[in-house]
């Protein structure tokens, strides 16, 4: 698709391997909600792993806005033949599409595969290419005759673009931690925050880890050897397999990161009578200070997003310690402002990971349905702002004259 009025142009390619990382990169830089998992080296490793391809069902079409050579905006972009690995749930919608003949699949979606992390999805130096990005994706959703296009979890830049190209906004609910200013000064600061109850209920489930001998190590970037690599997707695998399911990612994939982005991981591992028994894996963004085209490596008002855990034995809270309390403690003590949870879990807010609004934007093709969905948004997103108000009187912090 071209304009030449405008001297830009359109692209869709369907690997990222062919674009420029460089450039990619740096139109990621200079947006205010950047997160490492839009980076162009966790994308490239999604596809070379086999892990988010035409075969899992998430078929990839990166959009490119151009001027000649140059990169004006970008976003990863994938038709799928199913809902999973999402985390906003259109499964309803699917169904309706089915009831009455008509097909849902494929439709397209532009999101970062099995990763519930808000942050830029439409990349763009402008405001303007922003908008001709979304109007854009729009417009060739309508010429490829899919069903619908959703961009989940998305930036408040996004929104505005996406609501200007007429898609409707649907939001969700989300828990995220943080630090205050000027940060706690440990671990024990944090819980003296906490209505009493809550202090209690932390203390009490981490002392039944630390008596059933537990004890964690952690590493971060390089300092993650391959053994602690392995050892980690072992307890991912297991943990999925336990549930019935194959994981969304293979080693490939988490090879690809230890080689190309191991700045980005922290890794926790609990060990027991000398033997390590389960572990979780936390993202990281260093800091939320744009360089020019690279991240800056100072840990100083970093993000910290939990990811993946397993283990390989059962020990009662052992999941609230490596999933939570650890990263909280690291986070306090290395500086970071934020740790989010990621999707659902209201047992969050017991941990003090505070609700926050997460927000998407959905277009469909078919008139009726989407004045239909367009009514089902309102009423859903009343009923969202009622749960949020409702979780924000249930808050965990300690009351004022308390």
């Amino acid at each position: 698709m071209a304009n030449d009025a405008d001297d830009y142009v359109i692209r869709v390619v369907d690997s990222p391997e062919v674009i420029d990382a460089e450039q990619w990169n740096a139109l990621l830089a200079v947006e205010n909600d950047a997160t490492p998992f839009m980076r162009h080296e966790y994308l490239a490793a999604l596809q070379s792993s086999g892990s988010a391809v035409s075969t899992t069902g998430w078929h990839p079409q990166f959009v490119l806005l151009e001027s000649g050579h140059r990169l004006l905006g970008a976003c990863a972009l994938y038709l799928k033949s199913h809902s999973h690995g999402e985390y906003v749930f259109d499964w309803s919608w699917a169904n309706a599409y089915a009831q009455h003949g008509l097909p849902y699949y494929p439709k397209a979606v532009v999101a970062v595969p099995f990763t519930p992390v808000p942050g830029s999805r439409l990349l763009a130096r402008t405001v303007t290419d922003r908008a001709r990005l979304a109007a854009g994706l729009v417009q060739w959703c309508k010429a490829q005759q899919l069903s619908s296009l959703h961009v989940l979890f998305s930036s408040q830049q996004d929104q505005e673009a996406c609501a200007q190209a007429g898609m409707m906004l649907r939001h969700t609910v989300q828990f995220h931690w943080n630090n205050t200013d000027p940060g706690y000064a440990d671990f024990d600061a944090f819980l003296g925050s906490l209505a009493q109850d809550k202090r209690k209920k932390i203390r009490q489930e981490r002392r039944k880890v630390a008596e059933a001998g537990v004890s964690f190590r952690w590493s971060q970037g390089a300092a993650i050897n391959a053994a602690d690599w392995e050892f980690f997707y072992r307890c991912y695998e297991r943990t999925y397999l336990e549930h019935g399911n194959a994981p969304y990612l293979n080693r490939q994939f988490f090879s690809a990161m230890a080689t190309t982005m191991p700045d980005n991981w922290l890794l926790f591992i609990a060990e027991r009578n000398g033997r390590a028994i389960a572990t979780s894996l936390i993202a990281i963004n260093p800091s939320t200070v744009r360089a020019g085209a690279e991240f800056s490596t100072e840990s100083c008002g970093g993000v910290a997003y939990g990811r993946y855990w397993g283990a390989l034995e059962r020990v009662d809270c052992l999941h609230f310690e490596a999933c939570y309390y650890q990263p909280l403690q690291w986070c306090i003590e290395h500086g970071y402002q934020r740790f989010e949870g990621g999707a659902q879990g209201e047992h969050k807010l017991a941990r003090a990971l505070l609700p926050v609004m997460a927000t998407s934007a959905h277009w469909l093709a078919h008139p009726a349905f989407a004045d239909a969905v367009e009514k089902f948004l309102a009423r859903e997103g009343e009923g969202v702002s009622e749960y949020l108000d409702d979780l924000r009187q249930r808050s965990p912090m300690r009351k004022a004259d308390n």
